[in-house]
């Protein structure tokens, strides 16, 4: 519309009033300056003059006001760029001003010198800039090197406020003048990738949306280059970051014109997104996603046509609590799974706990994208995880175990199995050797029992094989070695029947190899929930139907025992839990005892066995002995096991073997598993073998041959021939004069034993000499300074008093002036004299 007679009288009159300010602009005095330009402003801006008449006098006033930017004082500086700002928002054609207000803008700004040094007047600037693009638009198409040099400048200006104007210029005039912008956008990837680390926060959020715009409106050719910057930023203490990431990243995926190029390069940045911690991000990603997907689906209709119709419903045992994909991002995935599997395993191993983490939780999603097409990379994927579950961060562990579950669930097992079992028998190509149990465990965790019952023959005998059950110690190996066997327990339940034995087997290889209570404690609960899930009443059932083939198992590799192999304790663990079972299979289990007991094999391995069945065998009718079968096999035993490890040799390992051999002889005679007639044939090898056992450098030893004897005389005392009773009082004797006080009292018993076991069928007249021996001995003892000792001689007299009453007085006669208290032998010649009357 044309102006009027009286708009252009108007603007006549305002320049007519401002000219002579004009003059004053170039005056020296900083002051006059100022009010010329405060004059000025009254005179127009302040007056809110109609367009037109702005119009006419802002074409007149930009080259003075232009000039004053390169004022030396900094209010007249800010005053003419307010004005100019002005001007600009409210005249009707700002683009007219451009020829001349954009090369001083850039000129003031683009150069490599910093021209305006005013950090609050450089943004001012940058604010009307962001006005003259708004305003303007297209128009500033032709000044686009000029708008470039500004921003490549102020976008890495020192003041962080122009920073983030400088990025809001940037996205606006890409969105004003895409068709030109192009040319030059590759100009500002570099200053925005230099920000985008700024310290403040809300910098990093303009600098990443500036970028978006920039490539969105640029060549694409550039996305390589900030892709790893914005991955970084992925991992930032601000949500607004990344928020403005997941945005971003959103839109290249929906509008970026060469996007299919980039998708393998894009998606996991946008899928990280769906596991932020903050519940707006996660959101805003799964809808952005989703979009993406949608937007797939509509563009390659005629591609996945037959998956549209027919692959809608969900894989069975679809993972609770996820919602599946849909297909168009299932379908984005698999066909960049190829691309991606090697960039999450060498993201894996990046040394920021960070990176790991989002690493695993973006491989968890991937997998539950790809379902049933991981099998493709199935390889390298099982590779990953192997390293992966051995990181020190357990976050990184608990994410790719998930993962690993999801391959339980999508993958079929007959071919999981055929990688994962030669893994687990061969651990050794892994840096850690319980990482393919592990990951196993996972897998077989994310199985249907109806999967997993046709394998599990298959798994439970791989695991039974004494390379994997026998060959670590490491409680982390035996931990996942007792996962797997868990997680079948749980997932089968009683399908778990056929291959009890095999679980049984790798459960006690755990307890023996095990140095962590705890874990032992660990294995014997998941014994007895292998019981309950069979519907047996208990422990002892379970080895009663497995006996047999547990005896066999071990018998296998009986020769090559040692103190350090784990078949001594599995031996042990299945003797001490089997309770009385154990007592049903004797004849099965008597030929491994005699084998590993030879007086050839390792004593320490032979020490550990005396000392289990001696704990047994005091307890005999609840272990060994239950079923009476062990007594017909016990006097084999202690002539063909017991008696050759009795033998004396030189060491000292050669004399705790015979202390351990001594234990178990007691626990035989006490435990009653040997009958008097047995004991009595057995009495001529027997008896030296125990009486050379009294002079063992052990107190321990001679304390265990002292009750071995007491309990022999008890047995078969009545039974001996006088003979064989004569040879085992003299050395019974010498124990009174022994160092250990708990081995004179054990040998007075024994000695009052042997006085008791006396008969008729001893005739006292005939070895009076050995009887006026043995008083003698006695009676010297009857005065030992310790009071006890005297009142345990004195009770034994007193017992042996009935053998030859005559013989014992004449002796206590003789003694009695000689002993410092004659005490003692006053109350024994009053017992004889009870005696006589």
């Amino acid at each position: 519309m044309a102006p009027g007679v009286e708009e252009e009288l108007a603007a006549s009159e305002i320049l007519r009033g401002i000219a002579r300010h004009l003059n004053c602009l170039n005056e020296d005095g900083k002051s006059t300056r100022k009010r010329t330009l405060e004059s000025i402003k009254k005179e127009t801006i302040d007056k809110k003059l109609p367009s037109f008449v702005l119009q006419e006098v802002f074409s007149v006033l930009l080259k003075p006001l232009l000039k004053c930017l390169a004022d030396p004082t900094e209010r007249c500086r800010e005053t003419a760029i307010l004005m100019m700002t002005e001007f600009i928002r409210f005249v009707p054609n700002p683009e007219a001003s451009l020829s001349f207000l954009m090369p001083c803008l850039a000129q003031r700004l683009g150069d490599k010198d910093l021209h305006e040094p005013s950090e609050e007047l450089r943004l001012t600037i940058m604010e009307m800039l962001s006005l003259i693009i708004e305003v303007c638009g297209k128009h500033l198409a032709p000044y686009l090197d000029d708008m470039i040099s500004i921003l490549q400048r102020t976008i890495v200006d020192p003041f962080p406020e122009v920073k983030r104007e400088s990025c809001k210029c940037t996205v606006r005039f890409a969105q004003n003048v895409p068709e030109h912008f192009h040319m030059q956008a590759e100009s500002l990837v570099k200053p925005l990738m230099q920000t985008i680390a700024h310290q403040h926060s809300r910098v990093r959020v303009s600098v990443i949306e500036a970028t978006g715009a920039v490539i969105q409106h640029g060549t694409g050719k550039n996305v390589d280059d900030v892709l790893s910057h914005l991955a970084q930023r992925l991992f930032d203490d601000s949500p607004q970051v990344r928020r403005a990431i997941t945005l971003v990243v959103g839109d290249w995926l929906l509008h970026l014109r060469d996007r299919y190029s980039y998708f393998a390069k894009l998606i996991p940045l946008l899928l990280s997104g769906i596991n932020d911690e903050i519940p707006e991000i996660r959101l805003q990603a799964v809808d952005l996603w989703r979009q993406v997907g949608s937007q797939w689906e509509k563009e390659n209709e005629d591609d996945i046509k037959d998956k549209l119709d027919f692959l809608l419903t969900p894989p069975s045992h679809y993972p609770t609590g996820e919602e599946r994909p849909g297909l168009g991002c299932r379908e984005l995935v698999v066909r960049n799974l190829s691309k991606l599997v090697p960039a999450i395993s060498n993201d894996l191993t990046d040394w920021l706990a960070s990176t790991r983490i989002r690493t695993s939780q973006l491989l968890y999603v991937l997998l539950l994208h790809a379902e049933d097409h991981c099998t493709q990379h199935l390889q390298p994927v099982l590779a990953l995880l192997y390293r992966a579950c051995s990181d020190a961060e357990k976050d990184v562990v608990r994410n790719c175990l998930k993962a690993a579950q999801l391959l339980g669930t999508f993958v079929p097992l007959e071919i999981l199995l055929n990688l994962l079992l030669d893994r687990v028998t061969d651990p050794t190509t892994s840096s850690h050797p319980w990482a393919p149990l592990k990951v196993m465990s996972a897998v077989l965790g994310g199985c249907s029992k109806s999967l997993l019952q046709p394998h599990l023959q298959q798994i439970a005998s791989t695991l039974a094989q004494p390379d994997v059950c026998q060959e670590y110690q490491q409680v982390m190996y035996l931990e996942q070695l007792l996962a797997c066997v868990d997680v079948l327990l749980q997932q089968c339940e009683a399908d778990v029947g056929p291959v009890s034995l095999q679980l049984l087997q790798v459960l006690v290889a755990v307890q023996s190899l095990s140095t962590e209570p705890q874990l032992s404690e660990k294995a014997l609960e998941s014994v007895r929930l292998l019981c309950k899930v069979q519907g047996l009443p208990s422990l002892m059932e379970l080895y009663r139907q497995h006996m047999a083939q547990l005896l066999d198992w071990l018998y296998a590799s009986i020769n090559s025992w040692s103190s350090y192999t784990p078949q001594r304790l599995q031996l042990h663990i299945i003797m001490v839990q089997s309770g009385p079972v154990v007592g049903e299979f004797v004849g099965q289990l008597m030929p491994l005892l005699h084998i590993c007991l030879q007086s050839d094999k390792d004593p320490e391995m032979r020490m550990n066995f005396f000392t289990m069945l001696a704990k047994l065998l005091l307890d005999a009718k609840n272990t060994l002995d239950s079923q009476g079968h062990f007594q017909n096999e016990s006097e084999k035993f202690v002539s063909d096991v017991l008696l050759p490890n009795l033998i004396w040799q030189a060491g000292r390992t050669a004399g705790a073997v015979r202390t351990a051999a001594l234990s178990c002889l007691l626990a035989v005679l006490h435990g009653g598993t040997i009958s008097p007639a047995q004991l009595l044939g057995l009495e001529q090898k027997l008896s030296p073998q125990v009486l050379s056992a009294l002079e063992e450098d052990s107190p321990m030893a001679r304390t265990l041959a002292c009750r071995s004897l007491a309990t022999m005389l008890g047995l078969i005392g009545s039974e001996l021939h006088p003979e064989a009773l004569n040879k085992i009082y003299p050395e019974l004797l010498k124990r009174l004069d022994d160092s250990s006080e708990g081995v004179r009292q054990v040998a007075l018993q024994t000695i009052g034993l042997w006085l008791s076991n006396l008969n008729k069928n001893y005739n006292a007249e005939v070895f009076s000499s050995h009887l006026e021996f043995l008083f003698q001995q006695l009676l010297l003892h009857l005065d030992d300074p310790d009071s006890s000792v005297q009142d345990q001689v004195l009770g034994v007299l007193k017992q042996g008093s009935t053998v030859h009453p005559a013989l014992l007085k004449k002796e206590v006669v003789a003694v009695r002036d000689k002993q410092r208290s004659p005490l003692y032998c006053d109350q024994l010649l009053q017992h004889l004299g009870s005696l006589t009357n």
